[in-house]
């Protein structure tokens, strides 16, 4: 039988996005899906939208929440699939192959996550690349020194994410830091990177959208570092700010001359 992928979205107030979001889902080749949408309550016109392409496979629930990874949490409680990944309402795949090449990654039965690389993309332009996050495979230390994989293309198995406890929420902006990291470096799951892009990301996130918010997110990330028993230097959130800068170099020169 075909391995069935979850796709959690968490929605709030995201009418502009929303319908790119779920075209990216629908055009994909491997149609053993689900998505799960869970809304905070939007006061905007999220819910019709949604429901205006709604096809089969889709569960939508809306109410109120304390934020994006309790969103997720939800939906991990509902995902019914042997695989669950997580597509935020602003973000989209980035071709029709996706759930296809995560299919037959996960076919291997000794791995039990996968993971990609993710391009940041203007929020009005997608076209336009702002930001280039290239990922690479697993060993240990790389989260001592600031890595993760690109949570939007990180596809896990459901089984594990359950008796992991899901996300913790005393990591408002890093919860999907704490949880990769617990994952890979804590339990040690068995991963495997593939180097394509899976996933086109609008600028502006919960964490990345000030520089308050980046200082935040990292002291959340030395915390869960901390928490998870890895050891780490007073040089570990300037090591982590500083490894985003070949991102943002590499898409300048990804930039049409002229």
């Amino acid at each position: 039988m075909a391995l069935k992928i979850s796709i959690i979205t968490p929605t709030f107030n995201s009418s502009p996005f929303i319908i790119d979001n779920m075209q990216s889902v629908r055009r994909q080749v491997y149609t053993n899906w689900e998505q799960i949408i869970v809304d905070g309550a939007s006061t905007d016109d999220t819910l019709a939208k949604i429901k205006t392409l709604s096809p089969a496979g889709t569960k939508v629930v809306s109410e109120p929440d304390e934020g994006i990874y309790e969103a997720m949490n939800k939906g991990i409680a509902l995902a019914e699939g042997d695989v669950v990944g997580f597509l935020n309402s602003d973000d989209f795949y980035a071709h029709d192959q996706v759930l296809a090449k995560i299919a037959s990654i996960m076919a291997d039965t000794s791995v039990d996550a996968c993971y990609a690389d993710l391009d940041y993309v203007d929020k009005c332009d997608t076209q336009k690349i702002t930001r280039m996050w290239r990922s690479q495979p697993y060993r240990d230390g790389l989260f001592e020194k600031g890595w993760m994989p690109a949570h939007p293309t990180f596809y896990v198995r459901r089984d594990i994410l359950n008796r992991s406890g899901g996300f913790d929420l005393a990591f408002p902006r890093q919860a999907d830091f704490e949880l990769c990291m617990r994952l890979m470096a804590k339990y040690r799951i068995q991963t495997r990177y593939y180097k394509d892009v899976w996933v086109k990301m609008r600028t502006g996130g919960t964490s990345n959208n000030s520089l308050s918010g980046v200082l935040k997110g990292n002291l959340e990330a030395y915390r869960a570092c901390r928490k998870n028993q890895l050891q780490i230097n007073v040089m570990f959130i300037p090591i982590k700010i500083a490894s985003r800068i070949p991102q943002f170099v590499a898409a300048f020169l990804h930039r049409p001359i002229g």
